[in-house]
């Protein structure tokens, strides 16, 4: 048994953020069936479509309506990524799959959401990061912003808050016996991920710019730093113990430095820093500071991370028919998460065979 057993989600065909939360859930063990266009998926085979089963389906035609709709009168959640009022158009709307089945979740995954001036209007995760307030903060002093690649908008702040709006929406329909929409917004959850930052500002902790405050590279003990051959070694010594750890590993203990918290000293102490990572390597840091409490961590690349002794412990990262992906996460003590494996076409006929219990089988009470 896992966490999700039972539980039946029909998943629309779509880009980055639907088909990641929708991996969360078949990791979690969900039955996930993805329901692809004729002439082939929408993105190359990869790690987020890892768990699926999927049938193709022409919902341009009555008879691909009809076959949608007997796998939605099924299933416990619906995944659907399209701008709003296009599901409403093409006949599964929430009040048409209402009727046919009340019980049912029904997921939207947008970037703008279901209302406002921009609903309808393209963008990307670097434009829902901006409305959001969380691309500005992100870049060195003095510098444009910088997008940190696609992780915010589309993972963080769209799949990721999609799961958990499914599982949320599952555990209230255990006590009422029904379903409800949920608005994922790739601006709402972006925005989301930006509290802590609001909390700091609020609280006149935040105090400069782009680049120039405590969490952001503005001070030298939480930065990242170049080392000898060109590695790059990650500095998290926020707290005076692991600051005086810090300057134990460097070989700073004793000598005449600026207060830690003293950001006029902040310059200097940046470049003693340098200048001190720059004369080793960074496995030679890494092997200094392995002992230590300091919060200082090689920075590894995606394809280093799963070498990593720490990950390689926690079995962090896996192979799925070749290609090395992240392991499901969170971890359960009773009931772990499936084994991913690639994803397995079959026919809507062969998913209803499957599907003819009650729908209370599927209950998550």
């Amino acid at each position: 048994m896992t966490a999700l057993s039972g539980v039946r989600v029909v998943e629309l065909a779509g880009l980055a953020p639907g088909p990641f939360g929708c991996m969360m859930l078949a990791d979690l063990g969900a039955d996930v069936v993805r329901v692809d266009r004729p002439g082939g998926p929408l993105l190359p085979p990869g790690p987020l479509d890892r768990g699926r089963r999927t049938v193709v389906v022409d919902l341009k035609t009555q008879a691909g309506l009809a076959e949608l709709l007997s796998l939605i009168a099924r299933a416990d959640v619906l995944v659907e990524g399209y701008r709003p009022g296009v599901a409403e158009r093409l006949g599964f709307g929430p009040a048409e799959c209402e009727r046919i089945n009340p019980r049912l979740v029904y997921a939207r995954m947008t970037g703008w959401g279901q209302d406002g001036p921009l609903a309808a209007r393209a963008g990307h995760d670097i434009d829902y990061i901006a409305v959001a307030g969380a691309l500005e903060p992100l870049g060195r002093d003095g510098q444009r912003p910088h997008a940190p690649i696609n992780l915010l908008g589309d993972f963080a702040g769209g799949g990721m808050l999609l799961a958990v709006g499914v599982l949320a929406a599952l555990l209230e329909r255990s006590r009422s016996g029904r379903g409800q929409v949920v608005d994922a917004a790739m601006v709402d959850g972006s925005a989301l991920l930006t509290t802590f930052l609001h909390g700091m500002i609020g609280g006149g902790a935040w105090p400069g710019g782009r680049g120039a405050n405590l969490l952001d590279g503005g001070a030298p003990f939480y930065d990242t730093y170049e080392t000898a051959d060109g590695g790059f070694m990650a500095v998290g010594a926020l707290e005076p113990p692991f600051y005086q750890a810090l300057l134990g590993g460097l070989g700073l203990t004793g000598e005449v430095l600026p207060d830690q918290y003293d950001a006029a000293g902040w310059p200097e102490l940046r470049a003693r820093f340098t200048a001190r990572f720059a004369s080793r390597t960074r496995d030679e840091w890494t092997a200094v500071f392995t002992g230590l409490d300091a919060c200082v961590a090689p920075v590894l690349s995606p394809t280093e991370a799963p070498a990593h002794p720490h990950n390689q412990a926690r079995h962090a990262f896996l192979d799925v028919d070749g290609v090395t992906q992240p392991a499901p996460a969170p971890r359960f003590g009773r009931t772990p998460a499936r084994e991913p494996q690639p994803p397995t076409a079959v026919t809507v006929a062969e998913v209803l065979s499957g599907w003819s219990a009650p729908l209370d089988h599927a209950d998550v009470s």
